[in-house]
């Protein structure tokens, strides 16, 4: 999250305090598009010979957002929805989603205000961007069952949206998500009084909770609501970079933690890791652990 101290601008980028967050601040490398992938605009339906494939550009409610599809789906399994964190685009996950659709049916998208996907007209709250996932989800998986893998905020939206969507969602894997707590935490943690990294780290989630970010997402706290008992594996990050945060590090690090059990409540068949030579961008310093976990998720959901 904070290997070098950053403006209060970039902690709002990459600082999420949503429903409990503290989203972190990791330099996760530029992944380059993948030139070979035709652009098209999404016409007809989600399913067999018609599925979404490639880059495509779909309508959700008068604005356009940008999608990714690869791979097919087999044997039952679950479409699998990649949802990248604050301030990154589907690019982000190119090469997880690479890797994942050499076995199943892949999506990744790009939400309001980020990537190449239109910037939100209103301030957002969980529900209109969980309307614009319903809709993603109609186009590229149709009446399928998806499997929603989240990293960051992307995997605090995805935490929110499963329990009130068990009709679809068959699945979570969550990696290194925003814990549902964080504001409220992160308040108790860094004092009003604090000046420095922390009174910006500070100043920061508040910000991000107030929606000053290009998602214009407003967030609150919130107790995490059942799935019931689908598959859900939550990974969080083994190398400790909020303890780089002076004085309140350590802290802020258990907080991180213990939100990450706190996502366990999640479902009743709910398993907890840990990627130990990994920083925040799990798919990218740790992949394997990550295609892993997504890997157990979907063939448990396809049983």
């Amino acid at each position: 999250m904070f290997h070098n101290v950053r403006p209060p601008a970039a902690l709002v980028l990459c600082c999420v305090a949503a429903a409990g967050v503290l989203a972190g601040c990791d330099e996760a490398p530029d992944p380059e598009q993948d030139a070979s992938r035709p652009s098209v605009t999404a016409t007809g339906s989600p399913a067999g010979d018609d599925a979404l494939t490639g880059t495509t550009t779909i309508d959700v409610g008068g604005r356009s957002v940008n999608v990714d599809c690869s791979g097919r789906a087999a044997g039952g399994r679950p479409v699998v929805v990649l949802m990248a964190g604050l301030g990154d685009g589907l690019d982000r996950v190119a090469d997880l989603q690479q890797i994942l659709g050499e076995k199943d049916r892949v999506c990744s998208y790009d939400r309001l205000g980020e990537g190449k996907s239109d910037q939100p007209a209103d301030p957002q709250s969980f529900e209109t961007t969980g309307d614009v996932l319903t809709g993603v989800l109609d186009r590229v998986a149709g009446e399928d069952p998806v499997v929603l893998v989240g990293h960051s905020l992307g995997g605090l939206i995805a935490a929110r949206y499963a329990p009130e969507h068990r009709d679809r969602v068959a699945g979570v894997v969550l990696l290194d998500a925003t814990p549902p707590t964080m504001l409220a935490d992160t308040t108790r943690i860094v004092p009003e009084s604090a000046t420095g990294q922390a009174a910006e780290l500070r100043a920061g989630a508040f910000a991000v909770y107030q929606g000053e970010t290009p998602e214009k997402l407003v967030m609150t706290d919130g107790e995490v609501r059942s799935a019931g008992d689908i598959p859900v594996e939550v990974v969080q990050h083994g190398q400790q970079y909020l303890a780089a945060v002076p004085e309140y590090g350590p802290a802020l690090e258990q907080a991180w933690s213990d939100g990450q059990r706190q996502w366990l409540a999640l479902s009743g068949h709910s398993r907890l890791s840990v990627a130990a030579d990994s920083g925040h961008y799990i798919y990218v310093d740790q992949p394997d652990v990550a295609v892993e976990a997504i890997q157990r998720v979907v063939a448990q959901a396809a049983q």
